[in-house]
């Protein structure tokens, strides 16, 4: 047991702040665990811009290229997967995964559907009338991570909202794997979802695909490019962002869990785990008020460990990104998770809508001891393309709105402009814009 709990000590770094009391959220080091951003480095930035320069100015075979340089391409050199093709392998999938996937689209699908906004008209005065219009983008690009691994659960996440908010074309970019192949979940996914077209390319040069178009393929610019990815797609997205909408700069998964007695330690330190095998730069933070509970999930981390299959990768991300916080009583842990604002939160007390109640920030919530990550990284109908590095303080999940727009529309009459004119000359004269006043007198001109 000795040599156990020092391997845990070493794994799971301890932050003790309960000294701090009730508000722990002026603590530096509370502060410099929260500092974090979703932003690439400098470097990345640069490198990104350049690659997205090239696929503007050569479109298709400059993707190619980047392909064959970095990685992604399919071993054919076909950049484009179309319909029919995705159509075949959708019904070429294994039954099991099939109904699996059926289940996980109707579930989002279900739960976008209550999303999709209302246009709205006020009356502000008599003759003076404002409609807020919702209307879907028209074209939207969806990146989807691929490569070593394949993701059709997050294809889900991105094109189910975008079909319910209205869109009129979706086109997926997703990268191959190192043998220069897609995955055929991942095809039949885009299959079930009637995806018009999928480009074969990852990094900043599928964003490109997707932003800019590929006119030789028939592939319009999008109007908005959604979707999570490495520190390259998030640096490409962020250089487009003053030209092409994007949702929002994804950075490394991140996991965070407010758990105390009677939670079950193994079942917390699962919860950890499932977090850590995001990826190794994946932080996984437990929150908590007992000492005895920290070393009891620690421990049970290192137990679950022993028999994981990526023991190693799991060990690294742990030891590198994984805490403990401790704190002076649950008032002092909701403090830290607003302070952090992660994007996943598990919440495991006795009362946990208590805690729940004082949440403001965080990308999604999973409540009680039956409500893991997982659930909703799949299943639930929840969206998993989630704010990271500190996001969740000022935006939420993808969903239904980020696939439109409001437009507002003003209707105006003779006696509305009549009833605002002396507010509108007054304060057009206020900021030395004359034609403004002017555009509004010349109206009544007539009737001076």
């Amino acid at each position: 047991m000795t040599g156990r709990r020092a391997v845990t000590a070493e794994l799971l770094a301890r932050l003790d702040l309960r000294a701090a009391g009730t508000d722990p959220t002026g603590d530096e080091r509370l502060v410099a665990l929260a500092r974090r951003g979703a932003v690439p480095d400098p470097a990345i930035r640069q490198a990104a811009r350049e690659i997205l320069a090239e696929i503007e100015r050569g479109g298709g075979p400059a993707v190619a290229d980047a392909s064959r340089r970095f990685g992604g391409g399919l071993a054919d050199g076909r950049l484009v997967i179309r319909r029919d093709e995705l159509a075949a392998a959708a019904v070429a999938l294994d039954p099991p995964v099939r109904t699996a996937l059926l289940g996980a689209i109707a579930n989002v699908r279900r739960f976008a559907r209550r999303q999709r906004p209302a246009s709205t008209v006020t009356q502000i005065v008599r003759g003076v009338e404002i409609q807020r219009r919702w209307v879907p983008v028209t074209r939207v690009g969806a990146y989807v991570p691929g490569g070593a691994a394949a993701y059709p659960s997050s294809l889900v996440m991105t094109v189910v909202p975008a079909r319910v908010a209205g869109a009129e074309s979706i086109v997926v970019a997703s990268p191959a794997g190192p043998d220069g192949s897609l995955n055929p979940v991942l095809l039949g996914a885009a299959g079930l979802l009637e995806v018009d077209a999928l480009i074969v390319a990852g990094g900043a040069q599928a964003i490109g695909a997707l932003a800019f178009g590929l006119p030789d393929e028939g592939i319009e610019p999008a109007d908005l490019v959604v979707g999570p990815g490495n520190a390259w797609v998030t640096a490409a997205k962020l250089e487009l962002a003053g030209r092409t909408a994007i949702d929002l700069p994804a950075g490394p998964s991140e996991g965070m869990v407010l758990a105390e007695p009677p939670a079950d330690p193994l079942r917390v330190g699962a919860d950890l785990i499932t977090q850590a095998e995001h990826g190794a730069d994946s932080p996984a933070i437990l929150v908590t008020t007992s000492t005895d509970f920290a070393d009891e999930v620690g421990h049970a981390v290192e137990t679950l460990l022993e028999a994981a299959p990526r023991r190693e990768i799991l060990a690294h991300s742990l030891g590198e990104h994984g805490r403990i916080v401790l704190v002076a009583d649950l008032e002092a842990a909701i403090a830290v998770v607003n302070a952090y604002a992660p994007e996943h939160l598990s919440i495991d007390v006795e009362d946990p809508e208590r805690v729940v109640a004082g949440i403001r920030n965080a990308g999604s919530v999973f409540v009680g001891p039956w409500a893991p990550e997982s659930a909703g990284d799949y299943a639930t109908g929840a969206n998993h393309v989630l704010p990271t590095g500190g996001l969740a303080r000022g935006c939420g999940a993808l969903a239904v709105e980020t696939f439109g727009k409001f437009i507002q529309v003003q209707r105006i009459t003779r006696e509305g402009l009549a009833s605002l004119r002396t507010t509108i000359t007054t304060l057009a004269g206020a900021e030395g814009l004359h034609a403004h006043a002017q555009a509004v007198e010349i109206r009544f001109r007539k009737e001076a």
